[in-house]
């Protein structure tokens, strides 16, 4: 058998800054790229998008590798840990010598690895992990003496002040040739292998090069870079192309590691060179950031996935309504705002960081009193960005329940105005594209359908209850008790629950990134930073949610073993060419 270094690709679906790929090199033993598919994963929990996009990833990641390095990737199927015992042994065409993997935090992953390496040490196999997921060394951050978890953007800021510069990306190396006598297969698969249905997303192609490509648009933008504000970007979508999402498209990429953190940090950072820009926690900055503290919080809080025992958690006793629950899931609420952005999310698995505040609110304290962990399963199926840490630390603050969550009276209108911080357009453009019944009632209804005379209603072709279901909860009504509810859940816990501010019921919007409720004060109507950037003669960016967030399905195929085996920038250079090491 060939000895080789085994490359385990799982989140880290790129050669850029790429620190096992780097260390196989200088071994002197053949690199074996490999990733592990598990066929029998649940796929209840992961929708056809983001299954669509990993594979698309590893297409990508393959044509690369035999492009430029007269390499492969090599897709093996079946449970991890059996793949790479056979492995270990020399069972399979190739026997490891060495297995290297980016580090991963979320606690199944690290349960997983702690196990792989337990096996490749009674096999003589040398295991080694190594950072690059994130922008710390996680597990140097939590045991460091007088460690406290972030919750706020100034303790985040401290934790990287306190742990050094953010390292530069690894350059990309010269891999030596895979010769694979006689070696068929392993190929990377088709979707229609796993799922029936047919991926309905086409706006974030799966990849690194798409990755890099998009991030290279972004920062030939220099004044959309440094003027970029999260809160002024629009839930909605692009004025005229509501598909196409006003902020950087970046997410999905982060997640899956087809683009390095590291690398968007240092892209951004050489864009703010000597230029006045915006700052953490609004700018593109502080979006990673953002991102940092909760991979901190994921690996320092136990539970941070639930409900109970979780120190950043206020267990407050919840609903359990599953009507209102597949009501929500199915963006048929009657509430056009809330089910466009919900039927965004099943077609394109993508929504805006202000729509994800605004269904969360509604399902949880604002509307429907549901449990944070109900929305949140549902948002890790289908977001291609979905990513444990973020998606639980998101959920918890926009539940209420956080150290780090937003006063708990602050609550959506779900029929946003020119005045919401929500940042919704006011032409329906949005909603008519994704609640086609809605497609011809007029913009003064198009919030709110059931304040439509009978007569409107006929001429647009939808009677509410009829065509489009009427509100599935009085959201005045529902406020009011919710806030009661909220309230005194906080004090039968014991804790202090201040009075709620006289203007609490006020229809002003304090914003969504406020830490404050400031009463009286209203934001004005914001601009997309988007559309100011192209108001100034730059050229519009296709802009995911900035906060990111991949690898749960680090996995494989068949039982038996035939099966499994045969079936920072300088001026004039582009991002690319940086990353390749030249």
């Amino acid at each position: 058998f060939a000895r080789m270094a085994g490359i385990w690709f799982r989140k880290c679906l790129r050669l850029h800054d790429n620190a096992p790929l780097l260390h196989a090199v200088t071994l002197d033993e053949a690199v074996f790229p490999f990733f592990i598919i598990d066929p029998w994963f649940d796929r209840s929990k992961v929708g056809v998008n983001r299954f669509h996009f990993l594979l698309e990833s590893l297409r990508d990641l393959d044509e690369q590798l035999r492009l430029v390095h007269n390499s492969r990737l090599l897709v093996l199927r079946g449970r991890p840990e059996e793949v790479l015992l056979e492995l270990f042994r020399g069972d399979g065409p190739f026997q490891i010598k060495h297995l290297l993997w980016e580090k991963d935090s979320e606690p199944y992953a690290r349960k997983r690895d702690a196990r792989v390496e337990a096996l490749a040490t009674q096999h003589g196999v040398r295991a080694k992990s190594f950072l690059g997921h994130t922008l710390l060394d996680l597990d140097a951050v939590v045991t460091a003496p007088g460690f406290k978890p972030p919750i706020s953007m100034r303790d985040v800021q401290q934790l990287v002040s306190k742990h050094g510069s953010i390292p530069m990306p690894c350059p990309i190396p010269k891999l030596p040739p895979l010769l694979l006598d006689g070696q068929v297969g392993l190929e990377v698969p088709d979707i229609s292998e796993f799922y029936e249905e047919k991926p309905t997303s086409s706006g974030f192609p799966g990849g690194e090069r798409q990755a890099l490509d998009r991030l290279s648009a972004i920062c030939s933008h220099t004044d959309y870079v440094c003027g970029f504000e999260k809160p002024k970007t629009s839930s909605t979508g692009m004025p005229q192309n509501p598909w196409e999402p006003s902020t950087t498209g970046l997410s999905p990429y982060l997640k899956f590691g087809c683009l390095s953190v590291r690398t968007a940090w240092h892209a951004f950072a050489n864009c703010y060179a000597g230029r006045k820009h915006s700052q953490p926690p609004q700018s593109l900055h502080g979006q990673l950031l953002f991102r940092e503290m909760f991979y901190v919080l994921g690996v320092a809080i136990p539970n941070f996935d639930k409900e109970v025992e979780n120190r950043m958690c206020k267990p407050l006793p919840w609903g359990q309504n599953p009507e209102l629950l597949t009501a929500w899931t199915e963006g048929k609420t009657g509430y056009p705002f809330i089910d466009a952005l919900m039927r965004q999310l099943h077609k394109t698995g993508f929504m805006h960081h202000l729509g994800r505040h605004a269904v969360a609110c509604f399902l949880t304290r604002g509307d429907l009193w549901q449990s944070w962990t109900a929305g949140r399963d549902v948002f890790d199926k289908l977001l291609l960005d979905a990513d444990w840490a973020v998606n639980n630390g998101n959920w918890l603050w926009l539940a209420g329940v956080a150290p780090f969550s937003a006063p708990y009276f602050r609550i959506y209108d779900p029929c946003p105005g020119p005045k919401s911080s929500l940042n919704a357009d006011q032409t329906g453009e949005f909603v008519r594209h994704y609640v086609p019944e809605l497609k011809d009632m007029p913009t003064r209804y198009i919030y709110k359908p059931w304040e439509a005379p009978l007569a409107v209603q006929r001429q647009a072709r939808c009677i509410v209850g009829i065509d489009y279901p009427r509100p599935i909860i009085d959201h005045k009504a529902a406020r009011e008790a919710n806030l009661q509810r909220f309230k005194q859940a906080l004090e039968n816990l014991g804790g202090q629950s201040r009075p709620l501010p006289d203007k609490f019921q006020s229809s002003r919007d304090p914003g969504a990134m406020a830490s404050k409720f400031q009463e009286g004060t209203s934001p004005s109507t914001r601009s997309v930073a988007a559309t100011r950037s192209h108001e100034r003669g730059h050229r519009q960016v296709k802009l995911v949610e900035e906060t990111p967030g991949t690898a749960e399905l680090s996995a494989s195929l068949a039982p038996n073993k035939l099966r499994r085996w045969a079936k920072a920038t300088k001026p004039g250079t582009s991002i690319s060419d940086q990353l390749s090491g030249s």
